[in-house]
């Protein structure tokens, strides 16, 4: 799989390009807003085209390189898909996303993969996107499929599940083939964590390990505008405290030889980044709550491969 070329927007922290990367793609150029993303990604990466712009200002003839790439990718901010959700309040998610997809008029990819909530698979309030979504793509001569994946199922120790997009020109529709679990067992929390919990000598390291038996719940970034770096909202911490975790904060290292072999522990960032995946040599830019930001909003890497492949086999890489 040498040779595929790929355009990532609304890169992030980089968790679906190191995916896709892993799946023997290479980027023209990334694209994100924040400032603090993209030096996680030139951290890691310096050698890859990273932009800092809004994809709502990007124009692409400012960039030919980006012209008849293999793969255009996304990796949007999560639109709000609860029952309750009126169009308003998600209404700059939902631009972005219709700007991924009007992005191919001019990138002209023989691929793309859109990653977001799995309600925009089928909810009834995104019936009109996905409606805006057909035309676009049956227009350029795409077919595409919707679906929905579980991290858990590609070895991530979270249950976290995404709705995804993927549309291919008409030649190559046919051979796409959406990916399918790559582990038979899925990694619960305290096997994950168990060596980075002992790794200062904290004597409950055990126990806690043989009670975190399940999956994480889904790791949130939360809002730029408000709060800190936290587990998620209460039904969430709710599930972590069940496993012997305080979600209410994260901690600045693992406990000790000193801390209460019964306690609730905290996580710490790094962990967090363990559960989506990441690999360890992986650097976050930024302080602590701009740090779980990124990583609560990324997308799991062995998803990104997965995809990665799919669409790779699909176009007879």
């Amino acid at each position: 799989m040498n040779g595929l070329r790929f355009v990532d927007v609304c890169a992030g922290a980089g968790g679906l390009a190191l995916g896709l990367e892993g799946a023997g793609f290479e980027p023209v150029l990334l694209l994100d807003r924040k400032p603090v993303a993209c030096e996680t990604l030139r951290l890691n990466r310096p050698a890859w085209n990273i932009l800092e712009m809004d994809l709502l200002d990007f124009v692409p003839d400012e960039y030919p390189d980006t012209y008849d790439v293999d793969l255009l990718s996304a990796g949007l901010p999560r639109v709000r898909s609860s029952a309750t959700a009126a169009r308003a309040d998600t209404e700059e998610e939902l631009r972005l996303l219709e700007a991924a997809v009007l992005l191919a008029h001019s990138v002209q990819p023989r691929a793309l993969i859109v990653e977001n909530v799995p309600g925009l698979v089928d909810a009834p309030q995104f019936e009109p996107t996905r409606e805006f979504i057909r035309k676009e793509l049956e227009h350029l001569g795409y077919r595409f499929s919707w679906f929905v994946l579980n991290a858990a199922d590609f070895g991530v120790p979270q249950d976290r599940r995404q709705g995804v997009l993927v549309a291919l020109k008409e030649r190559y529709f046919d051979a796409f083939r959406p990916p399918g679990p790559t582990v038979s067992e899925h990694v619960p929390v305290g096997r994950a964590l168990h060596r980075s919990m002992a790794a200062r000598g904290w004597p409950g390291a055990d126990a806690w390990a043989a009670r975190a038996i399940h999956v994480a719940p889904t790791l949130v970034g939360g809002s730029d505008n408000r709060g800190g770096a936290d587990l998620g909202p209460t039904g969430t911490k709710k599930a972590w405290a069940r496993m012997g975790v305080n979600g209410g904060a994260l901690a600045d290292e693992v406990p000790g030889p000193d801390d209460d072999p019964e306690a609730m522990i905290k996580l710490t960032g790094p962990q967090t980044a363990v559960l989506q995946a990441f690999p360890p040599q992986w650097r976050f830019a930024g302080r602590k709550t701009a740090r779980h930001r990124q990583i609560g909003h990324a997308s799991p890497p062995p998803v990104g491969t997965a995809l990665g492949q799919a669409v790779a086999a699909a176009l007879g890489a």
